[in-house]
């Protein structure tokens, strides 16, 4: 069950928690419902109210113990016993249902309107009869003193089929294009029909003649209405003998007396959605009215929002109990939702513990999830010595922050700050003193909290009072140190302005030159009034001149201000290592040298750790560039024992090879010695400049 209050009114939606799926056994649902807490909290009011997928309509019988639902898939019609709070009957139907009423006062006479132009009836004991309309049907209502059913759909004609008679009947011809809903009126039984251009034609069944027009398209356009269309009418429904709702398909609902062509009320949902359902609670002159999206509840004399219901799911159809708080609706969804509201009525005698119930739940308040746990940041954490804590189950990470229990958050606040009662005792004192002293004479000082800026605020305030006086009809703004909204930020002490912080650097230069230039504003003001014949000095910079200069220097001086603060930071690092250095106890690290070997530097030492930590394919590398390795200072004696690398055959081949090769090209090489010393051609040996004669 969820308990939701719009408007100051209780809704208590029946239906909401998880529900079991058919196929399960019953052994497996009772173990379910002993392990999961959602089922066992859940109330389950009658049992299987749902459809397979989708539920189009709902109704309740006259005498008030059978509600009967139509939907799909497959196309059914469910009818439940509220006497036994379970499921009576089901049938299956060959179409879809469009409309469905119930003729008599329990579930014994039953006519549907499915969607491919048939009418079928049913009695107590299944099908009874079929038969079908010339035009597809949107709707249909029953007159009960000529036993007639009145069929619109998409045609002009209204179709009349006498039950007593058997047969259809002359038609009723409107002047629309398309009938999309009616109604008849309980008491004198004027019959309403709807069309698509937006208008209401009344008939009298008596007669069988039209006796009045409402156009209802033009009046729901307001000044404010976006018009993308001609809305339609899409719900009809009488309460009394006077009084009839339309709802349009744009979602608006205009309550209209047969007396009068204007409407007396027109609500709007807000959605721009066909109005789906239109009931009336006459017990406290309610309108009932529902789109797709949301079921408002209204008062039909002044049009003020009661409550409002928004389920999870599309709305298909609505159905109230009669003379009760409780309400059904089909929904795009399994299952059906069932709504109690106390404030509507009392709950309906065959659940009539639900009265009990609330009652219980109003007098004990559920406490929600959050109320057993403290959200605090990493600040709080820090603050209380609990940031060891981060990353364990007593941490539950949520934002910017966590979650922990209540009840941990209290026990490490005392032992943190045990005097922290007494602190909060104090304040409170001072604030009650503080407040019996407003009766006296006021004297104007300085708050205890952000004196500099109160000053400031106080300098500014003065200003534009001398100013206002000047004027004939000016009056000073009022300033923020009257106003109670901010009178925190001077009582708190966490509102102090921090002036060493760097954010507070970085923007005082802009805020002072703002406030310079608000000072030289409402001077310059005042030499306006007081010299106002007179011209500017000459020598004077002009204002442009000036606001250039201003823009200039306070950029530098926020230029300035963060120069000094990375100087700052530099030499917080420099001494926080200063620090770091003098904290720091030195502890001689020993290296142990094995036997066999011979300590030569540190830094061989850490060679040789180095050449451990690698892997095998680098320190294979390494001996393959050495080619040799040497080992002394063994075991045995400080000898000296050199070895190579046991080659594979494919390189001794390539070995061999490269040295025949070398041995046939020493045999080939020949003398060089019968060549002059002297520069061949290409030292000058040439024709040209420089070169040797011949003779």
């Amino acid at each position: 069950m969820q308990i939701s209050s719009v408007n100051d009114v209780k809704i208590y939606n029946l239906s909401h928690g998880k529900s079991l799926p058919e196929w399960l056994s019953d052994r497996k649902k009772r173990q379910l419902q002993k392990k999961d807490v959602d089922l066992q909290r859940r109330i389950e009011l009658i049992q299987d109210f749902e459809m397979p997928t989708v539920c189009t309509s709902i109704k309740v019988s006259k005498d008030g113990q059978f509600i009967l639902a139509a939907g799909t898939y497959k196309p059914r019609i469910r009818c439940y016993d509220t006497y036994q709070l379970s499921l009576k009957f089901e049938r299956c139907l060959d179409s879809d249902v469009v409309a469905f009423d119930i003729l008599s006062d329990d579930y014994s006479k039953l006519v549907f309107l499915h969607c491919d132009r048939y009418i079928e009836f049913h009695s107590q004991h299944g099908h009874y009869y079929k038969t079908r309309i010339p035009k597809f049907g949107r709707d249909f209502s029953y007159h009960y003193p000529s036993c007639d059913l009145y069929f619109v759909g998409t045609s002009s004609e209204v179709f009349r089929l006498n039950l007593e008679q058997g047969r259809f009947l002359n038609s009723l011809q409107t002047d629309a294009a398309e009938n999309t809903v009616c109604d008849i009126n309980p008491v004198h039984h004027l019959f309403a029909t709807g069309t698509s251009e937006g208008r209401v034609e009344c008939w009298d069944p008596r007669v069988r003649n039209r006796v009045g027009m409402l156009d209802c398209a033009l009046s729901s356009l307001t000044a404010e209405t976006e018009v993308h269309g001609l809305p339609s009418v899409s719900a009809l429904k009488f309460n009394g003998s006077l009084t009839m709702a339309v709802g349009t398909s744009t979602g608006q609902v205009l309550l209209y007396d047969l007396r009068s062509n204007q409407p007396l009320l027109a609500k709007d949902h807000f959605y721009n959605l066909p109005i789906k359902s239109l009931n009336f609670h006459d017990q406290l002159d309610l309108v009932v009215s529902a789109d797709s999206k949301i079921i408002k509840i209204w008062n039909k004399d002044n049009g003020k929002i009661f409550s409002s219901i928004q389920p999870q799911t599309n709305i298909n159809d609505v159905c109230i109990y009669p003379h009760s708080g409780m309400l059904f609706t089909a929904n795009e969804d399994p299952k059906m939702n069932t709504f109690y509201i106390p404030a509507l009525g009392p709950a309906p005698r065959w659940c009539s513990f639900l009265d009990n119930l609330t009652e219980e739940l109003e007098e004990s308040p559920e406490s929600t999830v959050y109320d057993d746990y403290k959200f605090v940041t990493r600040k709080d954490l820090e603050n209380l010595g609990l940031s060891h804590l981060v990353g364990s189950s007593l941490l539950r990470a949520y934002m910017h922050g966590f979650f922990m229990d209540i009840r941990l958050y209290h026990k490490v606040k005392s032992m943190a700050n045990p005097f922290a009662y007494e602190e909060y005792r104090k304040d409170k004192i001072r604030q009650k003193i503080e407040e019996s002293r407003t009766q006296r004479v006021q004297v104007k000082k300085l708050p205890k909290v952000n004196k500099e800026l109160a000053l400031k605020l106080m300098e500014e305030g003065d200003d534009e009072a001398e100013l206002a006086s000047r004027k004939k009809k000016g009056k000073a703004l009022p300033s923020i140190l009257g106003d109670d909204r901010f009178k925190v930020m001077f009582e708190n002490p966490d509102y102090q302005v921090d002036e060493q912080s760097e954010e507070f650097r970085l923007l005082n230069p802009i805020v002072s030159k703002v406030g310079q230039k608000r000072k030289k504003k409402l001077r310059d003001t005042e030499l306006t009034y007081d010299l106002f014949d007179e011209e500017e000095p000459e020598g004077r910079a002009s204002s442009e001149e000036e606001s250039s200069d201003d823009d200039k220097s306070w950029v530098e001086e926020v230029r300035e201000q963060r120069r000094l603060l990375r100087q700052e930071g530099r030499d917080r690092q420099r001494q926080e290592r200063k620090e770091a250095d003098r904290n720091t106890v030195l502890h001689p690290q020993f290296y142990q040298i094995k036997a066999g070997e011979e300590f030569r530097s540190f830094k061989d030492m850490v060679r040789k750790q180095k050449l451990q930590k690698a892997s095998l394919e680098d320190r294979l590398k390494l001996e393959e560039l050495s080619e040799a390795s040497n080992m002394a200072d063994t075991a045995v004696g400080s000898k000296q024992l050199t070895f190579t690398l046991k080659k594979s055959e494919k390189q001794k081949k390539q070995q061999e090879a490269e040295r025949e090769h070398h041995e046939e090209r020493k045999k080939l090489r020949r003398s060089a010695g019968h060549l002059s010393s002297g520069r061949g051609r290409g030292w000058g040996g040439g024709r040209g400049r420089g070169g040797r004669s011949r003779h």
